[in-house]
């Protein structure tokens, strides 16, 4: 099922996004009651009241002599046809949206109670009043009359700005609670990350809700059950390599011995078994390499740039010249031994498959340091390169090297993690590959 794009992505946000429209649904719930089950009654009833005033008045000037019916219109000051500016119909007002309301109740409860011939006119402007048309002495005059409080809102304003800030308070009551809830799963992200990178992590504390003691309980359990499968298979792979190595070393001295001696002596036979107990030897290394990959190694501040003209220093005297395009890298914090290894898998791999173009760059960016180790070679894609981080994985291009196990990229990939970093592979301008390691500069290691 596909995500909707407009939801937030973080926890924290949805639920404060959820808690901020549960409580506008909550506000507008309760003034929908307010309106409709408090102040609409109380309108109506004022405008009955209203009403009645107003029968009272039209029956006692209607009763009145002409004479003093004449000089009571003049003195109420009431005109016998209405101003041209007043509404039948008085205007709506999004902005006032409460007063209008309140004001078209009370204007539709006051005409149901008043008789036909008494129609109603909305005055609006500076001075809202109410004209009314009355009968005095036979004749009708129109007389403006005040509006009681009712019918000006004044209480909803008040009310209004009351339930908005409640509506605040509580939007930032949940958004603390929920900050807090949240930080114990920042510092399980955290602890994954330093997991994922090859550290480990300090224990997380088990004292908060029950759900979040459960999940941290389990995380420390999984790392305390990863480091001693990480102890056991280094341990095993160790012992197995060293138990391997002993009577290799007997065997290579007995071979040895055997050369000195001409006699009855297979030198092809001898040379080749001298190979092969070379490759176990390489094989057995890269064994041990894996295993450790350097997190026992100290951390120390170092001089990358320095580093790497060493080794093309020293594959240079092997015959292999490496173009070198070395940037301004400060010196920061990593193991020197575990990065030499990395280096020189990376630029052994790159003479052993890729032949021509050597070339080795350095630059930063974004307060990391980024090593490209580049050839010209063509037998294999970015994409294969990828999937050869896999440990004991090798491409088809390794069948005719012998001596490998599939694990040189699986070292440097480790390696490059233990300091906080990465391994990618891209295609090179003007062909070939280009083997890129990402390390951040001001990372603390331990």
């Amino acid at each position: 099922m596909r995500r909707a794009t407009w939801l937030p992505r973080s926890l924290l946000a949805r639920n404060i996004a959820l808690l901020v429209v549960l409580v506008a649904l909550t506000q507008a719930c309760s003034f929908s009651v307010l309106l409709h089950f408090v102040q609409r009654p109380r309108i109506e009833r004022a405008a009955i009241i209203f009403s009645e005033y107003v029968k009272t008045l039209d029956g006692v000037l209607a009763s009145m002599p002409p004479a003093e019916g004449r000089a009571a219109v003049a003195r109420l000051g009431a005109p016998a046809a209405p101003p041209d500016h007043l509404d039948v119909e008085p205007p709506r007002s999004a902005v006032r949206f409460f007063r209008t309301w309140q004001r078209d109740v009370f204007l539709d409860a006051l005409r149901r109670h008043l008789p036909p011939d008494m129609p109603v006119r909305w005055q609006t402007g500076d001075g809202e009043r109410l004209w009314i048309r009355v009968h005095v002495a036979g004749e009708t005059s129109w007389i403006a009359l005040p509006m009681t409080e009712d019918a000006q809102a004044s209480g909803i304003g008040t009310t209004l700005v009351l339930s908005v800030g409640l509506a605040l308070l509580a939007a930032l009551t949940g958004y603390l609670i929920q900050l807090h809830i949240n930080r114990p799963l920042q510092e399980l992200a955290r602890a994954a990350r330093l997991v994922s990178a090859g550290e480990a992590p300090v224990a997380l504390p088990t004292d908060g809700p029950t759900e979040i003691a459960e999940v941290s309980s389990a995380f420390n359990q999984m790392t305390q059950a990863l480091r001693e499968a990480e102890a056991t298979r280094a341990l095993m792979l160790a012992g197995v390599s060293h138990d391997i190595r002993t009577p290799l070393t007997k065997l290579r001295l007995a071979m040895a011995m055997a050369m000195a001696s001409p006699r009855d002596t297979d030198e092809p036979l001898a040379a080749s078994a001298e190979r092969y107990l070379d490759q176990i030897d390489t094989i057995l290394q890269q064994f041990m390499d894996y295993a450790g990959s350097g997190e026992r190694e100290a951390a120390q501040p170092g001089d990358l740039n320095a580093l790497i003209n060493r080794l093309a220093a020293d594959f240079a005297g092997l015959g292999h010249e490496f173009e070198l395009s070395l940037g301004a890298v400060p010196m920061f914090a990593y193991r020197p031994v575990s990065l030499m290894r990395l280096l020189m898998n990376l630029m052994q791999n790159a003479i052993v498959y890729g032949r021509s173009g050597l070339a080795v760059r350095t630059w930063t960016e974004n307060d990391v340091a980024c090593v490209a180790v580049c050839d010209r070679g063509g037998g294999i894609t970015a994409d294969d390169m990828e999937k050869l981080k896999t440990p004991f994985a090798r491409g088809a291009n390794a069948r005719t090297h012998s001596g490998g196990t599939g694990l040189g990229l699986a070292i440097v990939e480790r390696i490059a993690r233990l300091h906080g970093g990465s391994l990618q592979f891209r295609a090179r301008d003007g062909g070939g590959l280009e083997a890129l390691v990402v390390l951040p500069i001001n990372r603390r290691t331990a």
